[in-house]
């Protein structure tokens, strides 16, 4: 019998013998740098004329690995491929789906400064972002097995003399799995270890910016001994590879991490159907927020501010659940202002290498030119208090900026920049503070900062987001304890990481016998 579930703790970087192990790390993938790295299709390792360059954000001159690319013609052999080995893959008993994650997550555990050495390097997170980056991936593998176990007990059902009846979760068939770079190694592992512990088939496509990282866990499947083609790893090209996948009539479902013009351009696509297709698709897609911290006029402001900062500018705000608006009620709205300020200045921005520094780069050149447009769209919408430059120009550093007095309707508080850009807003009262909170596109998570019960339990029915928080950050939720995802256009509401989200990657089976 497999132990309860416990979330992986995060690695103490005050202790001296875990900041030298990590040091360790960074220098071991160092000289792992530059190396080329094949697709995988039904366990061979395939290559290509086209090839992709993925550099460190941190110093762009440096090259993290070369990664070869696909067609569709390579696409349309993954496809089948994954088609073929699910004929065998689904009949494979569900404890042993979920031993491959036992075994893969105890591996990454015990590597789990390593992986996050590549995430340090090729996404650029801060060792305390990679940590946690890494710890969530085991949470995922080691949750997801033990949920796939739970679902293929025998099932409650109503008894009735004289018939036997049993409902069974079986799996869909082959899946897209097409993860984020924001979170390279975590939500690509929980996509697909939640696709094949299920008993699908998966064909990954791994984002652009870090597809050494999906590599690397690529390796470790082998490792692990999983079978040939239960998962492909095709990298390549949005608009040709990954349109051939969704459109595809032998693709089932399709798992996205993303932004929303590009879940809304695959749910679009899923919903057609396609010569020879005989379901409806599922689109599993989580696209981004625009997310709100609220605080009331009896709060405790010194935890208000460090609640702000943190969600604000961690990871460069490159979190689809980062607090980009901070909504203070009019009492406390200026010393609120101050006190993040203040925090703000003491961030330090540079590179990732160094334990030091609390913020790392954007992630890519087009992220630094997006971010730095708003940052101007900001400065013309309302008053720029904090930041608003640049870092070294090795890397694609930008400053944490926080833009006060800024109109609820503004660009820069309606519109999804993915960076490190805050927006302060004055709100009248707690109830138009929560008007406020509500009235974007989004809906995925939220925070509210104050002592008073009655606006607690208000927000509690008002405030409409996936997930919301009380007295405490908007950003870090927990496998197991903090199921997540979002509504409105920040997604389809999936909950990874908790009790509902593999009933997305399976049917329920009833069959019934009558003696």
């Amino acid at each position: 019998m497999n132990i309860p579930f416990v979330n992986e703790p995060f690695t103490a970087f005050t202790v001296q013998a875990n900041r030298d192990a990590f040091e360790e790390a960074l220098r071991k993938v160092e000289s792992e740098l530059g190396q080329e790295y094949s697709m995988i299709i039904g366990g061979q390792k395939v290559t290509s004329s086209r090839t992709l360059t993925s550099v460190n954000p941190a110093a762009k001159d440096q090259v993290i690995g070369t990664i070869h690319q696909a067609n569709q013609e390579l696409a349309e052999k993954a496809i089948q491929t994954a088609a073929q080995t699910f004929e065998t893959w689904k009949h494979t008993d569900p404890n042993e789906r979920a031993r491959y994650l036992y075994k893969a997550a105890a591996i990454m555990r015990r590597r789990k400064h390593e992986f996050s050495a590549w995430m340090v390097y090729e996404a650029g997170k801060t060792w305390a972002e990679a940590d946690a980056d890494t710890a969530e991936a085991i949470d995922f593998m080691e949750f997801y097995a033990r949920e796939m176990q739970r679902l293929s007990e025998p099932q409650p059902l109503v008894r009735i003399a004289g018939e036997d009846n049993e409902l069974t979760y079986i799996p869909l068939g082959v899946g897209v799995v097409i993860p984020p770079w924001n979170f390279p190694l975590a939500i690509m592992v929980g996509m697909t270890s939640a696709a094949l512990v299920s008993g699908n088939t998966v064909v990954l496509k791994p984002a652009s910016t870090t597809p050494v990282i999906a590599a690397k866990f690529m390796e470790l499947l082998q490792e692990v001994g999983l079978p040939n083609g239960v998962v492909n790893f095709l990298p390549g090209p949005g608009n040709e590879v990954g349109d051939y996948l969704v459109d595809h009539a032998l693709t089932r479902f399709i798992s996205f991490t993303g932004s929303r013009d590009v879940g809304l351009r695959i749910n679009e696509r899923a919903a057609r159907t396609a010569p020879g297709q005989k379901w409806i698709k599922r689109v599993i897609a989580e696209m981004g927020g625009k997310d709100s911290i609220v605080v009331d006029n009896d709060s405790d402001l010194e935890l208000a501010a460090e609640s702000i900062t943190a969600s604000a500018f961690g990871f460069s705000g490159q979190k689809c659940s980062a607090c980009s608006r901070a909504i203070i009620h009019k009492d406390v709205y200026d010393e609120v202002l101050q006190k993040v300020v203040e925090r703000t200045q003491k961030l330090t921005m540079g590179s990732p290498l160094e334990a030091g520094n609390y913020m790392g780069p954007v992630i890519d050149d087009k992220a630094y030119a997006k971010i730095t447009e708003y940052i101007e769209i900001g400065k013309e919408e309302g008053r720029l208090v904090y930041g608003g430059g640049t870092g070294d120009d090795a890397g694609y550093f930008i400053e944490p900026t926080i833009i006060a007095d800024v109109n609820p309707q503004a660009r820069i508080a309606q519109e999804e920049i993915f960076g490190p850009v805050l927006a302060f807003i004055k709100a009248d009262s707690f109830q138009d503070a929560l008007e406020i909170a509500n009235n974007t596109d989004y809906g995925l998570t939220g925070a509210v900062i104050s002592r008073n019960r009655a606006h607690l339990e208000q927000a509690r029915r008002e405030y409409f987001v996936g997930n919301l928080y009380f007295n405490r950050k908007c950003t870090g939720a927990l496998v197991g304890t903090h199921p997540f995802g979002g509504f409105n256009m920040s997604g389809t509401d999936s909950k990874a990481g908790g009790r509902d989200y593999l009933l997305l990657f399976t049917q329920a089976k009833l069959v019934s016998e009558k003696y």
